[in-house]
């Protein structure tokens, strides 16, 4: 059985009504200043910014999003494990065991302290004051903002994930994100095959054994009924 690797970006995501970043009609491509909000030093130095960063997720679509196609089918998929890079939980609604996806940048379903290191579940925290209520300190939704690290053990498995796969499939991700992005190359030196799903160019295009370009709605539930 194909050892099979799924690295996700927010363009997976977009079908279920949750807009990417980067893209034409993307949140920072509108709006670049947005993209300030995301970096630590920035949210932990600045309330202002806490306040809007908070403000924005408390609205965010992604509260009320179901998964699409492209999510279901990878859920499909018998010997697959998902590395991604988005923090919706979309991949585990759609019916992928918790246990086969690996958050890489962390899940805004979580939310910690960064005094105490209380965690809470963010839903819990929504609408109201934004400090922990243990110890006072600054609450941070568990994602992983510009400027920190990937958690070093997260990294670790999925680097060993890629270079054990097969076929390595980048789907909806502008690859421009270190040091998620050099996963691509982690697999391919191991052997993989590497297949890019994405309506726009990547720095890892000429890596890739083929390119996809068509809708992923589209795109990634073909190639999913292939592989199986």
């Amino acid at each position: 059985m194909t050892r099979i690797a799924v690295l996700t970006g927010a363009g997976i995501s977009t079908d279920s009504g949750i807009p990417d970043y980067r893209g034409p009609q993307g949140e920072w491509t509108k709006d670049p200043k947005a993209q300030e909000l995301f970096t630590y030093e920035t949210f932990m130095g600045d309330e202002g910014t806490r306040g809007e960063f908070w403000r924005r997720y408390e609205q965010h679509p992604a509260w009320q999003a179901e998964p699409n196609e492209a999510h279901r089918a990878i859920a499909k998929l018998a010997n697959v494990r998902v590395l991604t890079q988005n923090v919706d939980g979309l991949h585990q609604k759609a019916g992928t065991p918790a246990r086969k996806v690996l958050e890489l940048h962390g899940s805004m379903h979580k939310t910690v302290c960064t005094g105490c290191g209380k965690g809470f579940g963010t839903r819990e925290i929504l609408g109201g004051d934004k400090k922990c209520p243990e110890c006072g300190g600054v609450l941070k939704l568990g994602v992983t903002l510009f400027g920190e690290n990937l958690d070093a053990d997260v990294l670790g498995q999925a680097m060993n994930i890629a270079a054990a796969s097969e076929v390595f499939l980048a789907i909806g991700s502008s690859l421009r994100v270190e040091p998620a992005a050099a996963l691509c190359a982690v697999a391919v030196r191991a052997g993989a095959r590497l297949v890019i799903v994405n309506r726009d160019p990547t720095p890892y295009d000429e890596l890739a054994a083929q390119k996809i370009t068509e809708p992923i709605g589209t795109a990634v539930p073909r190639l999913c009924q292939e592989l199986a």
